[in-house]
């Protein structure tokens, strides 16, 4: 699992049937200091994230297990809400202010 912040929403139209009603939201990966590392990436909410919260989110095969496997496709999925920053960051790393 990695940390992320949710940084925007999906529109999608058109879509995989077993994705309808599943609510597909930007997220930023974020280092140690929580702040932004990579591209931003497309994920699946499984927990009823929001835009501008802390997240857990993982990939690959670990992605679909949230959901029936056979019938989800994802990649990218996240699978938790960070309740407080305040413990997460490395003491003496930089933070985003």
């Amino acid at each position: 699992m990695q940390l992320a912040r949710v940084i925007g929403t999906v529109v999608a139209t058109v879509k995989n049937d077993s994705l309808e009603g599943r609510k597909l939201l930007i997220i930023q990966s974020l280092d140690a200091g929580l702040l932004p590392q990579g591209t931003p990436l497309v994920a699946l909410d499984a927990v009823g994230a929001g835009v501008g919260e802390l997240v857990f989110w993982c990939r690959g095969k670990e992605a679909s297990f949230p959901f029936r496997r056979e019938d989800t496709p994802t990649d990218c999925t996240i699978v938790g809400i960070v309740d407080s920053e305040r413990h997460v960051t490395t003491p003496g790393s930089r933070r985003r202010r």
